[in-house]
């Protein structure tokens, strides 16, 4: 096992929201970090000095999660700077809100090419490296929708719950290299996502939740950070869903 400290995370959707506070989180033990964007540069590089301001050494970098081709430039470019990551943070993400009748076939390709193949990609490159040293972390952010479902939201359902198998069935496949797989499911948190949601939608939303308020980019932080401990080892293959009770 290596120690933390001398280890590097990768974070895939870094410049905002879950991403930023987890790249905040492990910058606080200065964990060498790359932090991957498609467009927000300017916030990719504020959170960058946000973690380089805790002692960090922090690598921004763009590409498409949606092309492979970006993804391999971004997987030469991280190797090129001595980044290749002993930890996997698949968190980029987008969500699909509407009736399942007005889905196309532009909408199912987007969805699954940022939420599932994404993740998947990233995998495919970086898992070789694991398995050659013999240890690694790999976190698939998730949603409490692709445990549940939800409506109007069957398509980011179906990605999320696709996610879900893909942990699962990797966990089990990468456990002899010493590599763990889980997912972190969300509730309800405090990001772009819900922004869709009116005020008023909001709190009834809060209502429905035992703890009464929505999650915070942060409390998903530390559990993101704690399964990429070496100490979790034992911690593989699992759906763990931080919501306030909101599902049991």
């Amino acid at each position: 096992m290596k120690a933390l400290s001398e280890t590097t995370v990768l974070i895939t959707g870094g410049s905002r929201g879950i991403g930023a506070a987890t790249a905040e989180r492990f910058a606080a033990e200065g964990v060498r970090i790359a932090i991957h964007y498609h467009q927000a540069h300017e916030a990719a590089n504020e959170v960058a000095r946000r973690c380089m301001a805790r002692g960090s050494e922090v690598l921004t970098i763009a590409a498409d999660i949606r092309s492979r081709e970006q993804l391999m430039r971004m997987k030469e470019q991280l190797d090129i700077h001595g980044f290749a990551p002993d930890i996997l943070v698949n968190n980029a993400g987008s969500s699909t809100y509407g009736l399942f009748t007005d889905v196309t076939d532009e909408d199912w390709e987007d969805c699954m090419s940022v939420n599932l193949k994404g993740p998947f990609r990233c995998a495919q490159l970086f898992v070789p490296h694991m398995i050659r040293q013999q240890y690694g972390r790999i976190i698939n952010v998730s949603s409490i929708w692709g445990v549940t479902g939800a409506s109007c939201e069957v398509l980011y359902s179906t990605a999320k719950g696709g996610i879900n198998a893909f942990t699962k069935g990797l966990a089990k496949e990468l456990a002899p290299s010493g590599i763990t797989v889980n997912a972190v499911a969300p509730g309800a948190v405090q990001t772009d996502m819900l922004s869709h949601l009116a005020t008023e939608d909001k709190a009834a939303l809060e209502t429905e939740i035992p703890a009464g308020r929505l999650g915070t980019p942060q409390e998903i932080a530390s559990l993101i950070y704690f399964l990429s401990l070496p100490e979790s080892a034992y911690i593989n293959g699992q759906i763990i869903s931080p919501n306030g009770g909101w599902l049991t």
